[in-house]
């Protein structure tokens, strides 16, 4: 069976802004180009990921983009994928074990600057919810957490990082945290979900934010703006990260790149806006 001119993208969440602009990026280019999208989600889910993968290489696509699961931590579906001569590019979560193109958000440096940012206005204990620490996001977005810490001689306490990662879990854990006897002033979530339950619960614990708690996010998009107030977070162009995922996919299929392996990493930008107090003199 011949290959078509379709590439598939594998997202986690279509729900997210982050997801559903990089696939907003994907199809403008696939568009110029003369490919069709076809989309599935994973919904987070290793096991639907991994029959979502046999679909498309039963359906013969030219091209795959993929952002792994949370729950994935073994890929041989997606070397299966390049054993059957379909191409691959993983963007955002990415899968070290497998060679072939990556696109990537520099998650160290947008983490670095958001925490180094909190520190300068004035906060010392900050908190930091992650995702499961498998996830290459993670361990980035970690060690810049730690490093803005260690260069701004503040003392890392590890008891202040917590695997948590959506609305819910971070409107529930919340005021537990800030119930400990060494409560953090401020927060580092791993995204603006993440970040907006956290200000669910600060709020509805009558503490004010910024004076009281600090809280930045990681994404950017609307749930940011719609925040009250608006949240501090890195913004991760999601658009961006899609066009070049796309770039790279069709020049592999249209043979421009064999045997070439590239790393693109799409800067970050911090959005400083109500979450976090004024800059100290």
């Amino acid at each position: 069976m011949s290959k078509n001119n379709t590439i598939a993208i594998i997202l986690p969440e279509i729900i997210h802004y982050f997801f559903s602009s990089i696939l907003s990026g994907v199809e403008e280019i696939a568009d110029k180009e003369g490919f069709n999208v076809l989309v599935f989600q994973s919904n987070e889910n290793y096991k639907k990921e991994v029959k979502i993968t046999e679909t498309i290489i039963n359906s013969r696509v030219a091209g795959v983009l993929a952002s792994i699961s949370k729950e994935s931590d073994t890929y041989d579906h997606f070397q299966q994928v390049l054993d059957n001569d379909i191409q691959l590019v993983f963007y955002d979560r990415i899968c070290t074990g497998i060679i072939t193109d990556r696109v990537v958000v520099d998650d160290y440096a947008g983490a670095y600057k958001a925490v180094e940012h909190l520190i300068k206005t004035g906060a010392k204990r900050i908190a930091f919810y992650s995702s499961p620490l498998h996830l290459e996001i993670s361990k980035n977005r970690r060690n810049g957490y730690l490093d803005a810490l260690r260069k701004n001689n503040i003392e890392v306490d590890k008891s202040l990082i917590y695997v948590c990662d959506t609305r819910k879990n971070a409107i529930e854990l919340t005021p537990k945290v800030l119930n400990r006897e060494d409560p953090p002033d401020s927060f580092f979530a791993i995204n603006d979900h993440t970040a907006s339950g956290i200000l669910h619960a600060v709020k509805k614990m009558g503490l004010n934010v910024p004076n009281d708690i600090e809280i930045c996010g990681f994404s950017g998009g609307q749930m940011a703006l719609a925040c009250d107030p608006m949240l501090t977070t890195v913004e991760q162009h999601g658009y961006e990260v899609g066009k070049t995922a796309a770039k790279l996919i069709i020049d592999k299929i249209n043979g421009k790149t064999e045997g070439q392996y590239t790393n693109r990493i799409v800067k970050t930008e911090l959005m400083i806006r109500g979450t976090t107090k004024p800059l100290k003199d």
